[in-house]
């Protein structure tokens, strides 16, 4: 090898750290200039291209190789942005040129697990119905990556299909499925549920693995949402038996503190946290919030403060549990004054959830005049939640003046265009005759209903469940 290919390739590969556009740019002509045709430097120029924003230039790297090469492609899929990877697969998939391997499929599932969409999860049950076809699922990391995939997109009912087909699973896929279900916004008691029956597989050993740190960090989050203190226990009993001290481990013991606060016994929770050896933003967060939802604000203001003597500064979410808090229990003063502290001591500044958060806490304590100019002095623009807060308040407390004002805020708010989601738009309108007919104002019920009719919005039926829940208390313990 000549002096200069050698030195391009000193270039590309010594890359602990991207370089810049103009150094890329430069490797890029130089490797046209001497005709380099090798897999690996071009690789590795697509990575560094990604890794700059410039996924148009990737493309260009691929393009001059000048033939069909999957090394290339897998490492184009796996690099850049989910969206162009859907489409570059898509490209290569309707030519035909090259046959995948499972690689590829790997880094597509991944791309599909990023973008997390309706369509793309369309698109990845598409994927799926080619590597049934193509027969490569088989592969446990296919099979690991697209259970990863479907959780992500919300189907957890798919992700544990393709998880119950697999004849062998790592660790990683149980990691995988764990995670699945505590990450999920809906249903949560129900698959936390599930997830501690699967668990029991793990602890009898039929599974023949054993569970990780990150495991244990996964089933304590769903011990937590299901508040069942009994199936908590059993878990630090077991982390202390058999995988590690909880005290050594910051994941660990946050979670063992979130915990024991959901499910209210805050003697356990402030014993793991002072026993802890090092502290991050969630375990203080953890801890505070657990402290301020079970009406002792004081403690948690006071922890508030030890944290930021501690070297570690609260951040949004820290502010957004806090407050949520505040408002779960009622306490206005503590929240006003969380709130101001929010921004004049720590330079946390507000987003929405914080504003919501506030409405919600005023509005319920009935300090119906304090939400609305709270609302108005809003250094952001209020979207439709907040007024929608304020307005349930108002209905509440009875305050039509207040729900009538704010109900014609929301009416105008709405889309005028048909094609929008019509279960929003005859929300604001049930709720503003709802205002109207706890003051026994029918006339202006009536006027509501009509306009209804008029614009073709249909209310959607109410429903009600009934569950019944049993103590979660693993038998395997």
């Amino acid at each position: 090898m000549s002096f200069l290919p050698r030195l391009i390739c000193l270039s590309l590969l010594n890359l602990n750290k991207p370089k810049t556009t103009h150094h890329l740019n430069q490797i890029h002509a130089q490797l046209i200039t001497n005709s380099l045709k090798s897999p690996p430097l071009f690789a590795k120029l697509i990575d560094q291209y990604c890794a700059v924003s410039l996924s148009s230039h990737a493309h260009l790297v691929f393009k001059h190789f000048g033939q069909s090469n999957l090394f290339l492609l897998n490492t184009l899929i796996r690099c850049t942005q989910p969206k162009n990877s859907l489409l570059v697969f898509a490209h290569w998939f309707s030519k035909g040129d090259l046959i995948f391997n499972d690689f590829t499929y790997v880094f597509i599932f991944g791309a599909c697990a990023r973008a997390s969409s309706l369509a793309t999860l369309w698109e990845g049950r598409e994927i799926h119905g080619q590597v049934l076809k193509h027969g490569v699922m088989s592969n446990i990391l296919v099979q690991t990556t697209m259970i990863h995939f479907y959780a992500n997109n919300k189907d957890v009912f798919s992700a544990r299909r393709v998880f119950d087909e697999m004849v062998v699973r790592s660790n990683v896929t149980w990691n995988a499925m764990f995670t699945g279900y505590c990450t999920q916004r809906e249903r949560t008691k129900e698959y936390a549920r599930d997830a501690l029956v699967l668990f029991q597989d793990v602890l009898t050993g039929v599974c023949g693995v054993k569970p990780t740190d990150t495991t244990m960090v996964c089933v304590l989050s769903m011990a937590s949402q299901l508040g069942v203190l009994e199936s908590g226990a059993c878990v630090h009993g077991y982390i202390e038996k058999t995988v590690c001290v909880p005290e050594n481990d910051v994941f660990i013991g946050t979670g063992l503190v979130d915990m024991y606060a959901k499910c209210g016994c805050l003697k356990s929770a402030l014993s793991v946290f002072w026993q802890m050896n090092e502290r991050n933003v969630l375990t203080w967060t953890a801890m505070s919030t657990g402290l301020a939802i079970h009406g002792r604000a004081k403690e948690a203001l006071e922890l508030l403060d030890s944290m930021g003597a501690s070297g570690i500064k609260p951040n949004v979410v820290t502010f957004t549990s806090l407050l949520s808090a505040c408002c779960h229990v009622g306490l206005v003063e503590e929240g006003l004054h969380l709130f101001d502290k929010m921004r004049n001591k720590f330079g946390v500044f507000p987003v929405m959830q914080h504003y919501g958060c506030m409405v919600d806490l005023l509005g319920r304590a009935g300090h119906l005049k304090e939400a609305y100019e709270f609302i108005m002095g809003m250094q952001i623009e209020p979207d439709a939640i907040i007024w929608r807060s304020l307005l349930s308040s108002c209905k509440v407390h009875g305050d039509v003046i207040m729900g009538e004002k704010v109900g014609k805020l929301l009416l105008q708010l709405q889309p005028e265009k048909s094609d929008a989601n019509l279960t929003v738009r005859s929300e604001d309108f049930v709720a503003l005759s709802n205002v109207y007919a706890t003051a026994d104002r029918w006339g202006e019920v009536e006027i509501v209903r009509k306009e209804m009719k008029v614009k073709g919005i249909d209310n959607k039926p109410g429903c009600s469940s009934v569950q019944s829940m049993n103590n979660y208390v693993l038998d395997a313990w």
